[in-house]
């Protein structure tokens, strides 16, 4: 049987997550854990997060697992999502400036104040709710249709240093980068466990994926 990590470092709504990979995917084995050789044992890893980035970076280094993250971007297929993908990224603008974990060149930028669509309505932020996403082309998105709509809630969003990691955009109102990849590693701003049929097969897809593009 084959296993995934669900990294456990006291942030992000983890039942959830848990739930949804279980859900994708029965016969694949679950393990919710904070344990290095568990995570690092795994065949798959999941880096979920929600809150604020100085919070997430802090408990990462506090607990060593920022190393074993970095262990796993080198090794095998690992999702980060929502605060986890924008953790992978070289630094964020939150909190007044935050080192991340530089496994993906780029940084985190605060959506602008005063943001209006093109009928020139004011658009709030956090950024939540269904958005549509445009693929580029990656095994993580078989069997789901170009520009399905998935589920948001960020203030902040990626900014790539190299388009070659871009996987796919969303616009508010502008495109940004809402999924990257590079090598053996996916990562999405949105929320998959919470994108209803979409979102289990991009985490079906996932638990099912060699890492290899």
């Amino acid at each position: 049987m084959s296993s995934v990590a669900v990294i456990d470092y006291g942030m992000g709504n983890l039942h959830s997550i848990a739930k949804a990979l279980q859900h994708a995917a029965p016969e694949v084995d679950v393990q919710v854990s904070s344990d290095p050789d568990v995570i690092l044992n795994a065949d798959r890893v999941v880096f979920p997060g929600v809150g604020a980035i100085r919070d997430c970076m802090r408990a990462l280094n506090d607990s060593g697992l920022s190393t074993v993250i970095q262990r796993v971007a080198k090794t095998k297929p690992l999702l980060g999502i929502c605060l986890g993908m924008q953790a992978l990224l070289t630094d964020s603008e939150e909190n007044g400036g935050t080192a991340c974990l530089d496994i993906l060149p780029g940084h985190v930028r605060h959506f602008p104040e005063l943001l209006k669509d093109s009928d020139g309505n004011s658009l709030k932020i956090p950024h939540m709710g269904w958005n549509q996403v445009h693929q580029q082309p990656h095994p993580i998105w078989e069997n789901i249709p170009q520009d399905s709509r998935f589920y948001f809630v960020h203030s902040y969003y990626a900014q790539v240093d190299d388009v070659s990691v871009l996987a796919a955009t969303a616009n508010y109102p502008d495109a940004f980068a809402c999924a990257l990849a590079r090598d053996n590693v996916f990562a999405v701003q949105f929320h998959p466990e919470k994108s209803q049929a979409v979102g289990l097969q991009l985490l079906k897809n996932f638990l099912h994926w060699d890492g290899h593009v």
